[in-house]
């Protein structure tokens, strides 16, 4: 079939963030025979005639496009995405007759209400490089859906339970020679090209919507073929990555080899991962800075005890200093993360998360003010004992925990704050 990928996300905020699952989803596709095109829209001044020019071109069999995100976390005036996402569905429909199937991390966490929000044919819900094979066969054959894993219909729900790869060495990252995902235009400025080598997580932290989208057993990749991967790129001309791995350092023995073939493989790169601060020792920092590490992200989010025990956080502020400093050691610059307001939050702890996290010295520090609520999380739990939620919201628009009576001051003790220091926002 002639399929048609779209990554919808055109927020250009900070770095690009280049479409990685839709990347897998389109070199799996191409594997199993297909005719493959792919329309990343963040690089298009005016995506809504780049994507007549293409499907008008190409005329697609089906049309595949991508939701990353449904609004950009922002307590303070919300930007709900969806909008967006639905004129570039209904442009679609109104240029094809092409089935629209809708994936990607924001779609699994709603699959249902973001289907009918979005009024597309049809949705995979989790991930799609196996499903997603499936149901082209099922549409090339004009064959009953049902018992498709994941797959949702606009009156017939969910037709097959959601399955995870249990190997993720069996579906291939995309290569640089893969269906085009790295737009013409990024390719200029200072690319980093997006590595997962682990999905799923156990963690359970109180608020996260990770383990909705990958479920919580982690799987992981072979270091040899990440590495391998990695070598690929390099020879392509690029030499920055991150690491998309929701946290990168657990389990430490796979970090630590993972690191090893790196140094071992001889190649010159630079690359940023995700850190939880927990089970670390100063062995796997050395490795990783003599890898290439040049930055991380500082999973922290508060400097309170309190306030970690209720996130369900596993590590205590000691922990963190310990570990921030591994990574001052080894000139590895760190972006930290405060998230504030949330269940059990008082002024007090306020000043012990921002008196904390100023102590360690950080290179930036982003601040967030007020917590989304994430369907089937504890924290949506708390929000309906707390009354902020009603049980039966499905918050495919966005809803915030805020401590009441706290989010006035908080505003303007983070704003007097921040004032003072450039490199917090």
């Amino acid at each position: 079939m002639k399929v048609l990928l779209v990554s919808a996300d055109t927020e250009q905020t900070g770095m690009p963030v280049l479409p990685l699952g839709l990347a897998c989803v389109a070199a799996a596709a191409q594997r199993a025979g297909h005719d493959v095109n792919l329309k990343t829209l963040m690089a298009e001044q005016d995506s809504l005639t780049a994507l007549k020019e293409i499907i008008e071109a190409f005329e697609p069999e089906a049309i595949g496009i991508s939701v990353r995100n449904i609004d950009d976390q922002t307590m303070e005036n919300p930007k709900f995405l969806l909008d967006s996402i639905k004129e570039i569905v209904t442009r679609c429909q109104g240029l094809s007759h092409a089935p629209i199937i809708l994936g990607g991390a924001g779609y699994s966490i709603y699959p249902q209400s973001a289907l009918d929000y979005l009024k597309a044919d049809m949705g995979i819900q989790g991930e799609g490089e196996i499903a997603f094979i499936t149901l082209l066969e099922r549409l090339h054959r004009k064959a009953d859906l049902s018992g498709i894993p994941g797959l949702y219909l606009p009156e017939g729900g969910l037709q097959g339970k959601v399955r995870l790869l249990r190997s993720l060495d069996d579906c291939l990252l995309p290569l640089p020679e893969d269906p085009p995902w790295i737009p013409s235009t990024l390719k200029d400025q200072r690319t980093w090209i997006p590595v997962q080598t682990r999905r799923g997580c156990s963690m359970d932290c109180n608020y996260c919507s990770t383990a909705i989208i990958e479920g919580r057993m982690t799987r992981r990749r072979s270091p040899e073929r990440v590495v391998e991967l990695m070598r690929r790129y390099v020879e392509a001309g690029f030499k920055r990555f991150a690491f998309v791995d929701n946290i990168f350092n657990l389990p430490t023995s796979y970090a630590k080899a993972l690191c090893d073939q790196i140094i071992a493989a001889g190649i010159s790169v630079s690359w940023t991962c995700i850190v939880y601060p927990w089970k670390m020792d100063e062995e796997l920092v050395e490795k990783m800075a003599r890898a290439g590490c040049r930055g991380i992200s500082l999973g922290s989010e508060s400097g309170s005890s309190k306030i970690l025990k209720i996130m369900n956080k596993k590590f205590q502020p000691e922990d963190v200093r310990q570990i921030s400093g591994w990574f001052k050691k080894y000139s590895i610059q760190q972006m930290g993360f405060l998230l504030l307001g949330g269940p059990g939050e008082n002024k007090k702890t306020v000043k012990e998360s921002l008196e904390f996290t100023d102590s360690l010295d950080l290179e930036s520090v982003k601040i967030t003010i007020g917590i989304r609520i994430y369907p089937y999380t504890a924290l949506a739990r708390i929000a309906v004992r707390d009354n902020i939620i009603e049980p039966n919201d499905d918050l495919l628009f966005p809803r915030f925990y805020m401590t009441g009576g706290l989010e006035e001051w908080l505003r303007k003790t983070v704003s007097d704050w921040t004032a003072e220091r450039p490199h917090w926002g």
